[in-house]
C-alpha cells in the first residue's frame, strides 16, 4: 500500500517488482554515497571522486542501462527512468554524468558505431572504467547545431578535426569524445580517444549552477584520426538528434527527481517547524503550496511514466519527448522555488538540499534544448508550421 503523504496518486502501484527493485537499489546508493557528501561537493565546486563514482555506478548497472549487449543492462526505459529519478534526487550533476555517458556517449556507439567501435568501447564504458564525452555544443552555436563550425577534412586515408565545443559534461575526465564535426559530406560523428594529439579539455570553472559536475571545453587542434575513426551508420544531423532524443527522455523523468527532493524537504520542514504557536503545516497556505507542488509532480510522473511505456513499446515520437522536457523542468523550477519559500531563510542553506536543486535547475531548463525550442517542436506539430527561423 503506497503512502498517501509521499505517494498520494498511488504510483509505485503502476510499477512492476523489477521496476521497484531497481528503482530502490539506485536510492539506496545515492542515500549512502553520495547525499552524505554531495552538499560538500557542491560547495567546493567540484566531483572530486567521478572516476570512483563511475564504477561504482557502472557495478549498479547504471551506466547505459537501457541499451541491449557489451555489457549494458538491457533495462527498459521506465527502469532507466526511475534511476535517473534517484539520481537527480540526489544531485542534477550525478545524473548529468550518467545521461551523457550512457544517452549520449555510448547511445551514439551503441546505435551509429561499427562493430569494432563498440567492441572496443562500449563494455569499458557500461564498467564506468571509461568515461565518456558528447562534443555537439560549440560555443557561438547552441541551439542551432547545424552551424556549427568543427571541421573535419580527410587527408588521405585519415581525418582531420579543427574546432571547439563547449559546455561538456565529463569532458575533462573523458577517456573518449564522441565528437560531431562538419565535413563535406554533411555532419558526422568521430569517435575521439581523449590521448589523441591535438585533443584537450580544459576545464570550465566559476560555475553558479551544476557546481558537483565535471563542465569542459573541448579544443580541437589539427587532431588526426584515422579513417575508422567516423561513426559509419549515419550522416547529417539525425546523429547527433537521435542522441539528444535519448538524453531528453532521461531529463523528463530526472527533474522530477529534484522536484521529488524539495517537496518532502517542505513538507518535513513545515511539520517540525512551529510559528506562532503550532506547525507551519498547519497553516492554509502553506498546505495550498504543498498541495499545488504534489499535483505538479505527480502529473509529470504520470506523464513520464507514459513517455517510457511508449519508448519500450517503440512508438515515441521526438515531439512527445518533448512534451516531458517541457513540463518536467519547467514545474521541477517552479516546486524548488516554491519548496524555498516553505523553508524561509533556511531555504538557502546547504543545510537542506532546495537551493542546490534550484540552482541546478537552472541549467537543466535550457540544455538539452531550451523551453523555447522545445515550445517551437511542440508547437509545429499542432500547427505543420516551422517557426524556428521565422
Amino acid at each position: 500500500m503506497s503512502n498517501p503523504q509521499t505517494d498520494p496518486l498511488g504510483f509505485d502501484d503502476l510499477l512492476g517488482e523489477e521496476d521497484l527493485a531497481i528503482r530502490d537499489t539506485v536510492r539506496a546508493w545515492c542515500e549512502r554515497r553520495v547525499l552524505p557528501q554531495v552538499a560538500e561537493w557542491y560547495e567546493r565546486g567540484e566531483l572530486p571522486e567521478v572516476r570512483e563514482l563511475a564504477r561504482e555506478l557502472g557495478g549498479l548497472g547504471a551506466l547505459g542501462m537501457h541499451l541491449e549487449g557489451y555489457g549494458c543492462a538491457g533495462a527498459t526505459a521506465v527502469q532507466y527512468g526511475l534511476a535517473c529519478l534517484e539520481l537527480e534526487a540526489a544531485d542534477s550533476g550525478l545524473r548529468s554524468l550518467v545521461s551523457v555517458q550512457g544517452s549520449l556517449a555510448m547511445y551514439a556507439i551503441h546505435r551509429w558505431g561499427s562493430e569494432e567501435q563498440k567492441q572496443n568501447w562500449l563494455p569499458r564504458m557500461a564498467a564506468g572504467e571509461a568515461i565518456g564525452c558528447f562534443g555537439l555544443t560549440e560555443p557561438d552555436h547552441g541551439s542551432d547545431p547545424a552551424s556549427m563550425r568543427t571541421r573535419a577534412k580527410r587527408d588521405g586515408s585519415d581525418w582531420v578535426l579543427d574546432g571547439r565545443k563547449m559546455w561538456i559534461t565529463n569532458g575533462s575526465v573523458a577517456s573518449v569524445a564522441v565528437v560531431w564535426a562538419q565535413t563535406e559530406e554533411g555532419v558526422r560523428g568521430f569517435v575521439v580517444p581523449a590521448d589523441t594529439p591535438g585533443f584537450s579539455a580544459p576545464e570550465i570553472k566559476h560555475k553558479a549552477s551544476l557546481r558537483a559536475s565535471v563542465t569542459s571545453e573541448l579544443v580541437l587542434d589539427g587532431v588526426r584520426l584515422p579513417a575508422d575513426a567516423v561513426l559509419p551508420e549515419v550522416k547529417g544531423l539525425k546523429g547527433p538528434l537521435s542522441c539528444l532524443n535519448q538524453a531528453r527522455y532521461g531529463i523528463v523523468w530526472g527533474a522530477l527527481g529534484a522536484a521529488r527532493s524539495c517537496l518532502e524537504s517542505a513538507r518535513e520542514y513545515a511539520i517540525g517547524r512551529e510559528q506562532f504557536g503550532r506547525p507551519i503545516a498547519g497553516f492554509q497556505l502553506t498546505q495550498a503550496k504543498l498541495a499545488d507542488m504534489s499535483l505538479e509532480l505527480n502529473k509529470g510522473l504520470l506523464l513520464a511514466l507514459h513517455l517510457g511505456r511508449r519508448m519500450d513499446a517503440g512508438t515515441l515520437r521526438p515531439e512527445q519527448v518533448s512534451y516531458g522536457k517541457l513540463n518536467s523542468v519547467r514545474e521541477a523550477i517552479e516546486i524548488a522555488r516554491t519548496a524555498r519559500t516553505i523553508l524561509g531563510a533556511n531555504g538557502i542553506s546547504y543545510e537542506y538540499p532546495v537551493m542546490r536543486h534550484a540552482a541546478n535547475l537552472e541549467s537543466v531548463l535550457t540544455y538539452e534544448g531550451t523551453v523555447e525550442m522545445h515550445q517551437l517542436v511542440i508547437g509545429k506539430t499542432l500547427t505543420g508550421q516551422d517557426a524556428f527561423r521565422g
